[in-house]
């Protein structure tokens, strides 16, 4: 129960890596509101995560919308009487397969205002409420895709190297604060999406990885768990890979 007593965020949390890091931190004690854009799958997860509903609480907030994250973060903040840890975890990943040339501007626009400037908003409105308390730990989703290039998802891929950025600077500017603030870089993850793509998707993406399968959720929530506790204390502005060894080829 290494949470117990602190309150947390997490974007993204109606499905996928979200919902196992939602889980995670339940677990390990903390009081959660889960974030994301449709309030109905956010339900879903706090009734069979929390069945009596006392430790968590369902936001329904766009990342991209300044207002919205404001109001999501100020409704955890008013719930639990505090936010101690936040998960920036929203994100789409966008089209695949589209040079630069061809790919649209409305497109590149939504996946960096999503992937990039949502977890700016989100920090922008969870970092006062972590002064407040005088303490905080941020953990932000990257990619192994924010670490090297990928042929085909430009904008992805710049806005998960954005997000290694936008990490370190926070820590610096936060370390005197006792706010830490550091990146989970995830390889391809066998998420319910992933899964639903089809063997032949699948293991491609397997294959990219010299361990030769996918990561699970829960692997990934265990690492954002342990950078979230006081375990790692010293651990600042720092991107923690966890990719099959994807990104040591």
């Amino acid at each position: 129960m290494e949470f117990a007593g602190k309150a947390a965020l997490v974007t993204g949390a109606g499905a996928g890596i979200g919902e196992a890091v939602a889980e995670r931190l339940l677990a390990g004690g903390a009081w959660v509101g889960l974030v994301g854009r449709r309030l109905e799958p956010l339900q879903a997860v706090c009734g069979r995560i929390d069945p009596e509903g006392t430790r968590t609480l369902a936001v329904e907030a766009d990342v991209r919308d300044a207002k919205a994250m404001e109001a999501a973060v100020g409704s955890v903040v008013g719930r639990f009487g505090r936010l101690d840890l936040a998960v920036n975890n929203a994100g789409i990943p966008g089209p695949a397969g589209v040079g630069v040339e061809s790919l649209d501007a409305e497109v590149w626009r939504e996946i960096i205002e999503t992937d990039l400037t949502g977890v700016f908003l989100s920090m922008k409105y969870e970092i006062p409420a972590m002064l407040a308390n005088g303490s905080g730990a941020i953990v932000n989703m990257s990619s192994a895709n924010g670490l090297v290039g990928l042929a085909g998802m430009a904008a992805y891929t710049a806005a998960k190297h954005g997000v290694i950025g936008l990490t370190r600077s926070a820590a610096l500017e936060l370390a005197g604060s006792n706010i830490r603030v550091c990146a989970v870089a995830p390889g391809y993850v066998a998420t319910p999406r992933i899964l639903e793509s089809g063997a032949e998707v699948t293991g491609w993406m397997a294959g990219r990885h010299p361990v030769k399968r996918l990561a699970t959720r829960e692997e990934v929530a265990d690492l954002v768990a342990y950078l979230l506790s006081e375990r790692a204390a010293f651990i600042t502005g720092s991107v923690h890979s966890i990719d099959g060894g994807y990104t040591a080829q």
